[in-house]
């Protein structure tokens, strides 16, 4: 197994707010990933179009052609979510349906992240869902990282070494996970 060989890991945040503590999480993250682990953002959640299973096919949007091509070029993804309502927000949904047909979570290494410890609706309800679409749920790398009441910054999070090292942790089983699944 080649450790040092890079992943390439999706994030999209469940989240369209500028100031999002899941988006910050989702920047940290990538600031924080070892050299071995490339981690890009998806941020264009908000142009993809409700979903209607009678676009999909010959008439298929851009928007969710690009979204599908950026799934398929990753190795695995991260996604960091809120809980809106007890529930997972409906932009995040929107995109996991889109891509339930086509099939680019299919046995692909996901963890889920949150800002909030309280978020467990929504929590159990997109892990259910992703193991629904037949994607491999990371156990070792989806973990809550609380950031209530703090600055939402990425380098000013990135300093506090204990939600540094949690993050780091799960990024590194996530591409455990991955480099496992691929053989590599």
């Amino acid at each position: 197994m080649d450790l040092n060989r890079s992943v390439r890991i999706l994030a999209i945040s469940g989240s369209l707010r500028a100031a999002s503590s899941n988006r910050a999480l989702l920047d940290m993250a990538a600031a924080l990933a070892p050299g071995s682990i490339e981690v890009s953002i998806y941020r264009d959640l908000a142009a993809l179009p409700p979903f209607n299973p009678d676009v999909d096919g010959d008439a298929t949007p851009a928007a969710v052609s690009g979204f599908r091509a950026c799934l398929s070029a990753c190795e695995a993804v991260l996604i960091a979510s809120p809980e809106y309502a007890h529930g997972v927000p409906g932009v995040l949904k929107n995109a996991l349906d889109w891509i339930v047909g086509s099939g680019e979570l299919i046995d692909k290494p996901v963890a889920v992240i949150s800002a909030s410890a309280r978020s467990r609706y929504a929590w159990a309800s997109l892990i259910e869902t992703l193991t629904t679409m037949s994607a491999r749920v990371i156990g070792e790398a989806s973990i809550a990282i609380p950031l209530q009441g703090r600055t939402l910054e990425a380098a000013k999070i990135s300093g506090d070494l204990v939600l540094a090292s949690a993050l780091t942790s799960a990024l590194q089983a996530l591409a455990a996970a991955t480099r496992g699944a691929r053989g590599i």
